[in-house]
Parts: structure tokens; sequence; C-alpha cells
């Protein structure tokens, strides 16, 4: 396992690899989806069953309080004293929540180091008005395309793998090679730890937020060699907590945002979807998983799809 994020991330860096006629790239790896690849994989639906693979939003969610919020609901008008001319009457609503508080996608102005966001933008790019550079909305055509499911706690044959534990490429490669499937170029990896079944069983916030079992460092070049355009996760950082680097804070999240422009999807739920991929035995699908246009926002909240 490397120990020095910095020049692994030196080493993988998409920098400049998708810039065009002077314009700086702020999509990242998911200029790997390409049309081509995006319609191959709407090939992979055959009978149109749709799984959902956000969690609800709402106050039952896995936000302990402190730095996010769970999201909520605040009704503003029920249909009291409201006096139109005969019978209508209507309910309204707002919500108010973080951008990142339940199934959501890290855009690549979340995390940066060394005063760069990906691609060489200034840290200085995100004010309080939000940012200039690398926003969600930079996504907004949709990341869609062929999904694969690495169900590594069916693997295991665990509920879930426990906070600390660190999945490897080559614990990847086993679990896919078992389940009959091999990535190809601009996929979107889902993997599955079974975190979100744990809060599904305990209902603990603080535990699922404590720490959380997923990918170790060594993934990031694995990632890179394979191509993926995106990963998402049933836990809430991707990427194994405690980390496997004690001095440094979300490793991973600092190679794959800021180094290589990988859009991260975090806090979803593959219960169902593992469920019916260990009964039918196919573990890839077409996968729709588009961002809200939020103008200069570092992130989105999701509600994707897997379609077979």
């Amino acid at each position: 396992m490397t120990r020095d994020f910095r020049e692994l991330g030196k080493r993988l860096s998409n920098w400049g690899r998708w810039d065009r006629d002077g314009v700086r790239d702020q999509r990242g790896t998911t200029n790997l989806l390409t049309p081509e690849r995006v319609a191959a994989a709407a090939g992979l639906v055959r009978d149109g069953r749709i799984f959902d693979l956000g969690i609800p939003f709402g106050r039952g969610g896995p936000q302990p309080g402190g730095g996010r919020i769970n999201p909520m609901i605040l009704v503003s008008e029920t249909g009291a004293d409201q006096n139109y001319p005969g019978a209508f009457h209507y309910a309204d609503d707002y919500v108010f929540m973080p951008l990142q508080s339940a199934s959501q996608w890290d855009g690549l102005a979340h995390v940066f180091y060394d005063d760069q966001l990906y691609n060489g933008f200034p840290a200085s790019s995100v004010s309080p008005h939000g940012t200039t550079a690398n926003s969600i909305e930079h996504q907004a055509k949709g990341i869609a395309g062929r999904g694969v499911l690495v169900d590594v706690a069916r693997q295991r044959g665990v509920e879930w793998l426990e906070a600390g534990e660190v999945i490897t490429p080559a614990e990847l490669e086993a679990a896919m090679a078992a389940q009959g499937v091999a990535l190809q170029g601009g996929d979107i990896l889902l993997v599955r730890t079974g975190w979100r079944r744990k809060f599904l069983v305990e209902a603990d916030a603080a535990a699922f937020m404590a720490g959380e079992p997923g990918l170790g460092l060594d993934c990031c070049e694995w990632l890179h060699e394979h191509e993926v355009a995106a990963v998402c996760s049933d836990n809430w950082a991707i990427e194994v907590l405690p980390g496997e680097l004690p001095d440094e804070q979300l490793p991973v999240h600092m190679v794959l945002i800021r180094d290589m422009g990988m859009t991260l999807g975090e806090i979803l739920d593959f219960e169902e979807l593992s469920a019916d991929c260990a009964e039918d035995g196919r573990y890839d699908f077409f996968l729709t998983a588009p961002p809200i246009k939020f103008q200069r926002a570092l992130g989105s909240p999701i509600n994707p799809l897997a379609i077979k």
C-alpha cells in the first residue's frame, strides 16, 4: 500500500486530459461516459425492472447532527386560511438540507489539497457564494452508463463488513470473478459493503458515521487502470475509516476527486439490487443518476436508478 498520496495522485492525475481548444475540463472521469458507451449500456435493459438506489430523504436518515443534518421538510401551506374562488385549496412545502446529507454525488470542488482543485483550479474558486470551478452543474447532462455491482459483503458471507476493514483491488477482482462480471472502460462501479444494511438493522446514525469499511488507497490505481467513470458505495465516504494514513484525512478522496477528477456517489442503498443480482446472476445493468443542476454547488442529492 502506497504511503505517499501526493505521489500517487501525481502519477494518476487526469489534469489536462480532457481540455479542448484552450477550455479547461470541469467534468473529469465522467468524460469516459461517451455516447457509444451509453448506447451500449442501454442494451442491458431487457425487461424494464427498475431498482431505486437512493435512501429516503427525511428525519430518519443517517446524519447524527453537527456538520450535517438530515433533510427537513417545511410545509408552508396546508390549505388552511385560503380563500380562492370555488373549491380550490393547495398544500406546498420547502426542503432544508445539506446537499450531501443523503444519497448524493460529491462534486469535483468538494475536496482539495495544496490550494488546488481538480485540473489546477485555485481553491479560492470556492467562496460563500459557491464555486466558480468544477461545480456539480457541469455534470448536468447526467451520469448514465453501464453500472457494475461488486457485492463484497455477499462474497465474504457477512451482513456487513466492519469499520476499518480495507477493500483491496484483489478482493474486488475476486468478487467480480465469482459474480461472472468484468469491468469495461467507462463503467460506473457500485461497491456494496453492507453498511446501509447495518443502518437499517441498527438505526444508529452515530455508529453509521463513526467509521466504515471501504476502498483502500491501492484501489485508486486500479480504478484508473480500468477507466472507471465514477464510483458509488453504500457507505458515506467510499473509503475505509479509520484510514490507512494516520496523519491524513480521506486520502482516497483527495486522489480520486482532486487528482483524477472522479465524481463519487455516497450513501446509496444496494439491498434490493444485490438480492436481485444474486438471484438472476446479472451484476451489470443500465444506471442513470443525474444530479440536480444547482449552480455553483459542491454536490447534489440523487436518486440513482438501476434498470435491468
